[in-house]
């Protein structure tokens, strides 16, 4: 039997290298199209093409007459991104997949656990209704003339370089530091962290799968931690200790309405999500990493070159000031 033949466009981040790699070792021959400048390395066994998904008469030079089975663009937001790849993709690949976003689901949700019958509605951030409107696309050219589209929706999917709170490393930095941090909300609104790695263990079984072909999936852990939690898990892990100061979400998008639009877009609501549809096609989908685990890696990783710790100067200096306003006074006695 051939191997399968698959296209990732992009596929050198966060999700898209852990993908690459599985795929690899599970013996699919992955070519890889970007412009050679990716933070991560793609594994040796993979071909590279050089070209800008952004200027097609590239894509096509390097591409010739090449089909596939399967295409994933990793870097798709927009609906002119997806009728790109309508136009350069139609009638060379068996499989379309395109990677949207579990922010597109109704904001706020209307029950949980979210699944793929949940509305796609989201009035808060432009991010996912974008995602929407390149559903959309696919949508119809599915339904008009059946072109082979598969749709992915991660949550909040991270690897060791991606400390899951705004502004990154800088808020590990200001724990040790023993500067208190921000947490929207009252901190206990739950949401779903998911390992790269588990993504693509979910991720890769799909890819020349038929009955994909038309449907959409979540694809998930069921690594389910408050707002607090997930403060109190990372410190731990760099050996500090979260002091925390809990700011509305409505106050930090007053202050930085890009942050603001994340949280209350996406962040702000309990996410928690139903992926039997996943296993359905893909029955050992087990996570296998917790994020007590992956905040070890997220330290380790950046403790190992302190270049990697970079502090964002504008997010340190908002916490600073959220914090100084919202911090409670402690009772007098």
């Amino acid at each position: 039997m051939s191997a399968l033949k698959a296209l990732f466009i992009g596929g050198s981040g966060t999700i898209s290298s852990a993908c690459a790699r599985l795929a690899v070792e599970r013996g699919i021959e992955l070519t890889v199209l970007n412009r050679g400048t990716g933070r991560r390395e793609v594994p040796a066994e993979t071909e590279q093409l050089v070209a800008d998904i952004r200027d097609p008469a590239s894509v096509r030079e390097v591409l010739g007459g090449r089909e596939f089975d399967a295409v994933v663009d990793w870097v798709a937001f927009t609906p002119d991104h997806v009728h790109t790849d309508l136009k350069l993709f139609e009638g060379r690949t068996g499989q379309y997949v395109f990677i949207s976003s579990a922010s597109a689901y109704q904001t706020p949700p209307a029950r949980l656990p979210i699944r793929e019958s949940t509305p796609l509605r989201n009035p808060y951030w432009q991010y996912s209704r974008d995602k929407i409107a390149c559903e959309d696309v696919l949508t119809s050219a599915y339904r008009e003339r059946g072109f082979p589209a598969t749709v992915i929706r991660p949550s909040h999917t991270y690897d060791r370089t991606r400390p899951p709170f705004n502004g990154g490393w800088t808020v590990v930095e200001r724990m040790r530091q023993g500067k208190e941090i921000v947490v929207h909300g009252d901190g206990s609104s739950l949401w779903t962290l998911t390992h790269h790695e588990d993504f693509a263990r979910g991720f890769v079984p799909l890819l020349g799968h038929s009955r994909a072909l038309g449907e959409a999936f979540t694809i998930t852990s069921d690594d389910v931690l408050t707002w607090d939690q997930i403060a109190h898990v990372l410190a731990r892990a760099a050996g500090a200790q979260a002091r925390i100061v809990h700011v509305p979400s409505e106050a930090i998008a007053a202050v930085d309405p890009e942050w603001g639009a994340s949280l209350l877009g996406d962040k702000t609501h309990s996410a928690v999500f139903d992926t039997s549809k996943l296993r359905s096609l893909v029955p050992d989908f087990a996570p296998r990493i917790p994020y007590e685990q992956g905040a070890r890696e997220m330290v380790a990783w950046h403790d190992e070159d302190p270049a990697r710790k970079s502090v964002d100067p504008h997010f340190d200096r908002l916490m600073d000031e959220l914090a100084e306003r919202f911090r409670v006074a402690p009772a007098a006695h």
